[in-house]
């Protein structure tokens, strides 16, 4: 692994670069009106009842293996120039652009961290598998524990839930439901999607990166947790210790979404770089 010189915390980055939104902060996930609510709507609910214990366990042991294709992350990253999330009532222009208004929102602000900057153009890579042929539905969106009862800060979880199968069974409607108590996320059973999925790949092809930016990939759409507080109950100290750098991501992953769209030709060097720096050549997918 490159070695690598981290910080105590993420909130040494420069003031002067925080994200400068392209409306207001509190316009972003607006889940109550906005063009795009059907659509977001309609991928939350087939989420919300399709996703279970088994769902997981199932699509975990197909892709959990890697052994779906081979290719660079350049390649996955252009293959995202195909999908447009239709869970994100805040934008409607493929997921690729997404990543370097990301990465590049990182980098202004913590110029220091150049992994860091990767964090920002991997974090979504995962939902390459909705263009393997899974449904949005089972890729895309925030994240939630499978195996115990629902928080109410999941999005529309008071109108989505009625026909999941697993929302009739007892022994998943406590608040720990099959989990101990602070047992830690590394324990918890998530939604399926492009966090777990691509957490999966970063570790199966051993990317030379810090264990935050795991960390950052795996848990950063579990928004009940990392924006609202919920799901305490599940979280360890290490848990604890990493939120910060969830949530320092997620500034950059919200409020870096606008319609001027990045150079990418302009970018694309100084990310191959990176890549050919901590996760290099042909990967298992």
């Amino acid at each position: 692994r490159a070695p690598l010189t981290l910080p105590l915390s993420p909130q040494d980055a420069d003031p002067s670069e925080e994200p400068q939104p392209g409306k207001a902060k509190s316009e972003y996930r607006n889940y109550t009106e906005g063009k795009l609510l059907d659509r977001v709507y309609t991928t939350y609910l087939l989420m919300h009842t399709h996703q279970t214990v088994d769902f997981v366990r199932r699509k975990s042991a197909e892709y959990g293996g890697c052994s779906l294709r081979r290719m660079s992350v350049m390649e996955a990253l252009e293959l995202l120039d195909q999908l447009v999330d239709e869970s994100d009532p805040d934008v409607d222009f493929p997921n690729s652009f997404h990543a370097y208004q990301t990465a590049e929102g990182i980098r202004r602000a913590h110029p220091d961290k150049d992994w860091f900057h990767l964090v920002g153009l991997l974090h979504d890579m995962g939902k390459v598998l909705a263009l393997f042929g899974e449904p949005q539905w089972a890729v895309v969106g925030d994240t939630f524990p499978v195996g115990c009862k629902v928080q109410k800060s999941v999005v529309f979880s008071d109108s989505t839930f009625h026909e999941n199968p697993d929302s009739r069974d007892p022994r998943y409607s406590t608040e720990c439901g099959m989990y101990q108590p602070h047992c830690g996320l590394e324990n918890v059973l998530m939604s399926w999607g492009h966090d777990e999925y691509m957490y999966r790949v970063m570790k199966f092809n051993n990317f030379a990166l810090p264990k935050e930016a795991f960390y950052m990939v795996r848990f950063h759409s579990f928004y009940p947790w990392h924006a609202h507080g919920d799901y305490g109950h599940l979280c360890s100290e290490e848990d604890l210790r990493m939120l910060p750098w969830v949530k320092e991501l997620n500034k950059f992953d919200l409020y870096t979404k606008q319609e001027e769209l990045p150079d990418v030709q302009e970018l694309r060097g100084y990310y191959q770089s990176l890549i050919d720096k901590y996760c290099p050549g042909q990967l298992c997918w």
